[in-house]
């Protein structure tokens, strides 16, 4: 499908927040409606990556909302270059903005796209980096039915917002939707034990969960100064891996689910 772009700026407590919108452009079709997808950005907020990122994702039949995860620091529109002085500008707002601001900003961009007349009311959530510890947030939010969560950074050792005192892992049982977690497994920022962590969390809580472990580095899907670590190939399953999961979750309407199925309970065959 063909996309269209726009720019809505939603009202957070701390201010303006601009949020970039991509959807079908279907002009033969005024009364179509799509599900939501929030997508979370990395440190450099709404660069050309996830510009594209999100278009494909449109492209699928969705709404998609990005959010500028700094707008409390930063002019409105205003994404961080990949040099140095981004990565450190980027690396002290996460650190700086409150843990409950990241929660709030998720909250605002989920309430635009439930009250909007062409969205279903199904909402995913989606993210890389810094963005896809805020889609696994978003997850505690139980109108997010689905999220996938790209190389997602600070889970582990709960080191996101400002003191450093996440609680993103306590949270886990919270979770009502079902989650996709993708890894590198040569992500120097999410060690192994770091990943163990996380999908041990995630089992004990009963979430439905797939974890996914490639052989890449952090940032392989950012397919622009990604410092020779994008891989094109993998990306390529991962997101095939993501519209399964928002079919599923979003497009189909497969009614309530009743129980889940425990594997002591299947007959052991070949």
């Amino acid at each position: 499908m063909l996309v269209k772009e726009s720019h809505v700026d939603l009202q957070t407590s701390s201010g303006l927040m601009r949020t970039y919108i991509y959807q079908p452009n279907l002009p033969n079709y005024p009364e179509a409606k799509f599900p939501g997808v929030a997508v979370f950005t990395e440190i450099y907020q709404v660069t050309g990556p996830l510009d594209r990122f999100c278009r494909q994702i449109a492209s699928q039949g969705y709404i998609v909302a990005c959010n500028e995860s700094f707008h409390e620091f930063e002019p409105l529109g205003s994404p961080l270059a990949y040099d140095v002085p981004g990565t450190d500008k980027g690396n002290f707002y996460k650190i700086e903005k409150e843990l409950g601001a990241y929660d709030e900003d998720a909250t605002v961009v989920i309430d635009h796209l439930m009250s909007r007349p062409d969205c279903t009311g199904k909402i995913g959530a989606t993210g890389m980096c810094l963005g896809g510890h805020l889609a696994f947030r978003a997850a505690f939010d139980h109108r997010v039915l689905a999220s996938v969560c790209y190389f997602a950074t600070d889970i582990h050792s709960e080191t996101l917002g400002k003191g450093k005192q996440s609680n993103s892992l306590a949270r886990v049982p919270e979770i009502q939707g079902e989650v996709v977690m993708i890894f590198g497994k040569q992500d120097n920022h999410v060690p192994r034990a770091g990943r163990d962590l996380i999908r041990k969390t995630l089992e004990d809580a009963d979430v439905t969960t797939t974890f996914l472990e490639v052989q890449a580095q952090h940032a392989f899907i950012r397919d622009e100064l990604s410092k020779g670590r994008y891989d094109a190939a993998i990306s390529k399953v991962c997101f095939e891996l993501l519209l399964e999961l928002f079919h599923r979750n979003l497009h189909l309407d497969l009614g309530p689910q009743k129980g889940k199925i425990n594997t002591k309970d299947l007959p052991l065959v070949c």
